[in-house]
């Protein structure tokens, strides 16, 4: 039978003396220089524990000798921790869980784990993660490390959690053991070096001898950075080798296994666009990297994105390539991010949401915890010595997770972008730069983000997020501080109105300011659309239209208040901007601005310059691809165009013409010409949820909203794998506005394959077709189809006789709507003694609903 927990011993009982007793949920860390000192101490504390009866368990994971015989009745358990850090962790806590209360444990070296990993923070995160669980278990533990390997990403972790650290050499061929931290004993240990004579451990306490133990032993604790870990160890031989390169004393291939190394410490392997990175990041812009960066780890996504696009124009033409505004970004480590949730409480409720059935819990918790968070004083020196670089420029912290900008998995508009204005006192800074932080990590946590990652399978998938933070482009001008010109640029042109219109050509979408109203939507306002083979092709049809549909207002930063400001542009212009006008506004007869754009597109290369840049970058690629962008006129006259992003676009070009034509006899219910966007199809429609226009315009704004949230359950209630799910409704879908159109969420219209937009709620409401923007993005990376149908123009046609006589299924489906039942319809087209079909042509700009007998 086990002894009581009183008798937890080192197995050495001067020892024992000198932590003054060991005790239930002690984990004791042990730095050593060589592996046979950890093994001196961990053989007589497993015999011991064995003696006592007690339940011995092993964990072995590096590649050193073991440190246990097999003899010695240890339970042993196999982990390879090349399986990737969260792997390892659910393993090792696997095995805790399943053995209970009171055991021992013994832990190979931990170092190995850093190198295996490129991570010295995913060291420190598994003992964070480790040591709590074991104390509540009240085992007792022993774990590892070599002295002088770790930086103190690893090593203040480690310190602040365990109960004991304690720093072991060899001297004149005598082993000295030096307690660090000695957690709720007696001060009197605490940096006090013993000496090993048999079982008994003695104090050394003259000085004359502990100055020359000292000294000969290379103390390093006063040069932390001496103490440079597995990332700096790695970076400084990279940065010697470049040297060399540059001496041409560098061997080829060992300048290419570095540059494999350092990929592999970037998690470059991890990205959607490896390929693209192994192949035009050169190992010069890796070192750059490294130099801006913040943290170690991955950095994401959307900085490698931007980092290729430009890479790429620099080998293929550079020309363009020299007309790029420089970026000179910052980029925070993914190993951050994790760092912060273990450190901030919110690993473990992270982890449920790789289950189906518990994704979407505890977000609101885990949300509190993050903006409420705190960074580790190496981390805020580096965010100090960034903000001390902006000085009191703007820049923005954007989101650039492992998952994000993938091949397939645009994550368009799913994470937060937080501008920050930047002035104020050095405190004042700094508190706003964190707050950014935070509310970027905590729209990890948000519920439409997990909802997408479920719908693309990848719950389960690690998703790490770094950041990019970026100055602002653009220049003070007065109070407010904005680029002139800024938009979403696609390489293959989904959206054709006139035949003049090449799709291959691209298209962009331009404002007059910051690019987040041609990112986002704007209910309230139109942006320029612009095919790049056409610049003077507008859809509009005559000047009152062209006018009626210009952009009104413009986003930007306030440098007097301090804050992102939306504001009618000659509000704005009225500070009398030091840049030339003229490219972005025409005038009226009567003198009154307006933006058009036409100047830019007509008198400047800018057009021209953006269709080569898509163009090039689609054909490196291999696939239609979406970029941001702004642009700006220097005093000299010339130009630059600042690439922010660039990512695939999830669009599929069609690969013939309309389906063959459905026999029978066609009634026609819905007939649309106008915008049609997505690929052309034809295909059989099962179900139909038709808003009645007339009646939706006179509710009142909160019952708007209820008729949003009831189009979600019908939504959820539709089955996953019919793709035959129309919506038809007033105004616009998604608008954040009620008044303007349906204030539903992507999840909430996620099953439907088509969606059209009844342009007819309101005489001013028409459609600003949302190409570009991240709702648009999820039509597209959902195979949707978008459909506007304008009532008044000639040729359409809706049969609300059929719409209305149909049999409706709503309260069926939803028994408490009944306050909806004129509202809301739900059609199941088999139902109505025919089919119904959807023939689509986006080419010829066409849609029709027909049924047949």
């Amino acid at each position: 039978m086990p002894s009581s927990p009183s008798t937890f011993t080192t197995g050495l009982p001067g020892l024992d003396r000198v932590l003054h007793g060991i005790e239930p949920g002690d984990n004791i860390v042990w730095e050593v220089e060589a592996i046979s000192e950890y093994q001196e101490l961990v053989v007589p504390y497993a015999a011991a524990a064995k003696a006592a009866g007690r339940h011995l368990i092993y964990f072995r994971f590096a590649s050193h000798p073991p440190l246990l015989p097999e003899m010695a009745g240890a339970e042993i358990h196999q982990i390879d921790p090349a399986g990737g850090f969260e792997n390892f962790v659910r393993c090792v806590h696997a095995v805790i869980e399943q053995a209970g209360r009171g055991a021992i444990y013994i832990f190979d070296c931990l170092s190995p784990l850093a190198d295996t990993w490129g991570s010295d923070q995913s060291l420190g995160n598994f003992f964070m993660l480790t040591c709590p669980r074991l104390l509540d278990l009240e085992t007792v533990t022993y774990f590892g490390l070599y002295r002088d390997h770790h930086s103190l990403y690893a090593l203040e972790p480690i310190r602040a959690t365990t109960q004991f650290m304690l720093d072991v050499f060899r001297f004149d061929g005598r082993l000295y053991v030096r307690p660090l931290k000695v957690q709720h004993r007696s001060r009197d240990a605490m940096n006090t070096i013993h000496v090993r004579h048999g079982d008994v451990f003695l104090p050394v306490k003259d000085s004359a001898v502990l100055a020359q133990i000292l000294s000969r032993t290379q103390w390093p604790r006063l040069q932390s950075d001496r103490r440079i870990g597995y990332w700096r160890r790695l970076f400084h031989e990279a940065q010697t080798l470049a040297q060399e390169c540059r001496e041409n004393r560098c061997p080829p291939d060992r300048r290419e296994e570095m540059l494999r190394r350092v990929r592999w410490a970037l998690r470059v392997h991890r990205s959607g666009i490896a390929p693209l990175v192994e192949r035009f990041l050169t190992f010069e812009d890796f070192l750059a990297i490294r130099d801006r960066m913040i943290g170690i780890g991955s950095v994401g996504g959307k900085t490698l994105g931007m980092l290729v696009a430009r890479a790429i124009l620099r080998e293929r033409d550079p020309e363009l390539a020299a007309r790029l505004e420089a970026h000179d970004s910052f980029f925070v480590g993914a190993e951050v991010f994790i760092s912060f949730l273990v450190q901030n409480g919110v690993w473990w409720l992270r982890e449920q949401q790789k289950s189906p059935e518990t994704f979407l819990q505890g977000l609101e918790e885990g949300r509190r915890l993050i903006l409420n968070g705190y960074f580790p004083d190496g981390i805020l020196e580096q965010f100090q010595g960034m903000l001390d670089y902006f000085g009191e420029s703007p820049y923005i912290v954007r989101s650039s997770s492992i998952l994000e900008d993938a091949r397939g998995n645009a994550f368009s508009g799913k994470y937060e972008s937080v501008f920050v204005v930047n002035r104020g006192s050095r405190e004042k800074r700094m508190a706003a730069l964190l707050d950014a932080v935070r509310r970027v990590y905590a729209s990890v946590l948000d519920e439409d983000t997990l909802l997408y990652r479920k719908r693309r399978g990848l719950l389960e998938s690690e998703e790490r997020m770094a950041l990019l933070v970026m100055r602002v482009s653009g220049a003070p001008q007065g109070r407010y501080y904005y680029p002139q010109a800024a938009g979403v640029g696609l390489s293959y042109n989904p959206y054709v109105w006139h035949p003049d219109i090449d799709p291959r050509a691209g298209v962009v979408r331009l404002v007059f300011g910051l690019g987040t109203r041609a990112v986002d939507r704007c209910d309230d306002d139109y942006t320029r659309l612009v095919a790049l083979n056409a610049p003077t092709r507008r859809p509009e049809a005559n000047f009152e239209d062209a006018r009626e549909h210009c952009q009104r207002r413009m986003d930007c930063l306030d440098l007097r208040k301090g804050e992102f400001v939306s504001l009618p542009f000659p509000e704005v212009i009225s500070e009398k901007p030091e840049f030339p006008l003229e490219h972005y506004l025409s005038y009226t007869a009567e003198g009154y601005p307006w933006i058009t754009f036409d100047r830019l597109l007509t008198e400047t290369p800018v057009a021209a310059d953006l269709r080569r840049m898509l163009a090039l970058l689609e054909e490196v690629y291999e696939h239609p691809v979406d970029i941001e962008f702004t642009i700006n006129f220097l005093a000299d006259g010339s130009y630059r165009i600042h690439l922010l992003q660039c990512r695939t676009f999830q669009f599929h070009r069609e690969a013939g013409g309309m389906a063959p034509t459905v026999p029978g006899t066609q009634t026609r219910l819905l007939t649309a010409h106008g915008a049609v966007i997505g690929v052309s199809r034809e295909q059989r429609l099962s179900r139909i949820i038709y808003i009645v226009t007339e009646a939706y315009a006179r509710l009142p704004e909160r019952d708007r909203y209820a008729v949003a949230r009831l189009i979600g359950r019908l939504n959820q209630q539709h089955p996953s794998d019919d793709r035959g799910l129309m919506l038809i409704g007033p105004g616009r879908w998604g608008t954040h506005s009620p008044s303007l159109g349906i204030p539903v969420s992507f999840a909430e219209i996620s099953r439907a394959s088509v969606v059209c937009e009844v342009v007819a709620m309101h005489e001013r409401l028409i459609p600003d077709v949302s190409l570009g923007t991240h709702f648009f993005n999820d039509l597209v990376e959902h195979d949707m189809l978008y459909v506007a149908y304008f009532p008044k123009k000639t040729g359409n046609q809706l049969d609300t006789e059929w719409f209305h006589g149909t049999p409706n299924r709503l309260l069926e489906l939803e028994p408490t709507a009944g306050s909806f039942a004129e509202v809301v319809r739900v059609i199941d087209c088999d139902a109505t003694g025919g089919r119904v079909w959807l023939r689509a042509d986006a080419t010829a700009q066409e849609a029709l609903v027909f049924r047949t007998d």
